[in-house]
């Protein structure tokens, strides 16, 4: 299908309101006003970013959100579309080893995307033969990637039969829609990478035995085409994109809340913030969640959307230190020694880890200014239930966090508790008081009829002029995911 074939919002399209600075809306914004429309965006906080916010604590720069940045030609793309390039705006810094893997028996593995470095590390810590089979596993998903990538992840799919197209059968031949970790283990016999290059599932919340093998295409973006870290920080990635935008004649209105949308035979006329303001539109993006957006501004929720199957949360702790570790890197994988358990509590039982794996990401590593001189940040991990589970985060949270510390310090970390300066904790209670549907960072679940053709449209169905941005949508979760889903929203209309 063609894209000029795609459901289009109708009538006039010179002014559009973007609801949400977030990447999706950010995204869309640079292509609508590449495209010579005057765009308007309505941000409820005083910083662009979303899910990917800021936090300014006692002289430390934390990222709130996401902390692992890979697909650099994605955001290439969205600086391309005003005439810009990424090198003007913002300093991509390539993160290596890409994650440093710690297992329960010892041993640790270093994870690069340099295929023959790569070969060079499993062939040193597991063996020649296991590092034929990653070679092999390489080969797999980067036909993965080529097959899906255009058909399947960056295009607005209306209907299933979108989806007949050569690369279909492709992904059919390779073992595409055979379950994930039974197709990882046919290239790699070992726990330890089959653990590394199957873990990426988490992030669509589901777990590697129950995923579809078309997953492995998030191993490939960070495993295999690389991680990057920004010099400032994650959030020095909103900051640019906003500045791009703001240069190229979008207006951005920060600390303006939207809280109801004007609507007229079927078509939203104005958006209306919480300071009384009113902004007249001929067209509308709604980057917030999109449950959320249903509910809060379109008033209902659609019966669909009330069976939507959510992705595990987390708890996360944003640490200010005295101390430094020179055993780690900056992006830190724990495992436990459970691993299909720690699915099945998280997801089937709706239960906190009793073998918990987790990660530990150190972004002063690669930029000390990110701490006062001589401190060190850390950003730790822990998946948890989403607020599905009868968990009260009210009560649980101080002993969850003791049972976070006790984790550190005996999984490499002594003296973690101790060391802490500046700290702040985010539980599934927090991430809900976001505007994060169940308390769930990573939005609804990528089961099979939550994905692709079956994942909640991006057009609002009753509305001529509505469209949808973000994780929620099409399509779906990851920062590469939300940047091709605010293009794709731009594409509705343009």
């Amino acid at each position: 299908m063609r894209r000029d074939r795609i459901r289009k919002v109708k009538g006039a399209t010179d002014r559009i309101v973007i609801v949400g600075a977030g990447l999706a809306g950010l995204s869309a914004a640079l292509r609508l006003a590449g495209e010579g429309r005057e765009v308007t965006i309505l941000e409820r906080e005083s910083v662009p970013g979303g899910r990917n916010g800021l936090l300014l604590k006692d002289g430390y720069r934390f990222d709130t959100g996401p902390t692992v940045l890979t697909m650099p030609d994605l955001i290439e793309d969205a600086f391309n579309a005003v005439g810009e390039t990424t090198k003007d705006w913002l300093e991509l810094m390539p993160v290596s080893p890409l994650y440093r893997a710690f297992y329960a028996d010892g041993s640790q593995l270093d994870v690069h995307a340099d295929t023959k470095q790569m070969e060079a590390e499993i062939a040193k810590v597991i063996g020649g033969d296991e590092a034929d089979g990653y070679r092999r596993y390489v080969d797999f998903v980067t036909k993965l990637y080529k097959y899906e990538m255009n058909d399947f992840i960056d295009r607005n799919i209306d209907t299933p039969f979108d989806l007949l197209t050569p690369n279909l059968a492709r992904l059919v031949a390779i073992g595409g829609f055979r379950r994930l970790a039974p197709r990882v283990s046919d290239f790699l016999k070992d726990p330890r990478t089959q653990r590394v290059y199957s873990f990426q599932a988490m992030y669509a919340g589901v777990s590697p035995q129950q995923a579809l093998a078309i997953y492995a295409v998030i191993a490939y973006m960070d495993s295999v085409a690389g991680v990057f870290f920004p010099k400032g920080g994650m959030h020095a990635l909103p900051r640019a994109l906003a500045a791009a935008a703001q240069k190229h004649g979008v207006t951005i209105k920060y600390e303006s809340k939207v809280v109801g949308i004007e609507r007229k035979n079927g078509r939203a006329t104005a958006a209306l913030t919480a300071n009384g303001e009113r902004y007249e539109c001929d067209a509308l993006i709604l980057n917030p969640d999109l449950p959320v957006a249903w509910r809060e501004l379109l008033g209902h929720m659609p019966p669909r959307l009330k069976r939507l199957r959510y992705s595990p949360s987390a708890v996360t702790m944003l640490i200010g230190s005295s101390k430094k570790y020179d055993h780690v890197a900056h992006h830190n994988i724990h495992f436990g020694h459970d691993w299909d358990g720690v699915f099945d509590q998280l997801i089937e039982k709706q239960e906190l880890m009793s073998d918990p794996s987790f990660l530990v990401t150190v972004p002063s590593h690669d930029d000390p200014e990110l701490a006062p001189p001589g401190k060190h940040s850390y950003y730790v991990l822990f998946p948890t239930p989403n607020l599905d589970a009868d968990i009260d985060w009210r009560t649980a949270k101080k002993s969850y966090r003791e049972s976070m510390l006790r984790s550190l310090e005996s999984r490499g970390y002594p003296e973690f508790a101790e060391s802490i300066e500046v700290e702040e904790i985010t539980t599934p209670l927090e991430w809900e008081a976001m505007g994060m549907e169940r308390g769930a960072p990573f939005a609804s679940a990528h089961t099979f009829f939550q994905t692709g053709p079956f994942r909640p449209r991006n057009m609002a169905k009753g509305y001529e002029n509505i469209v949808f941005a973000g994780s929620g949508t099409q399509p779906g979760v990851g920062v590469p995911m939300v940047l091709i889903s605010g293009k794709l929203a731009a594409e509705r209309i343009i």
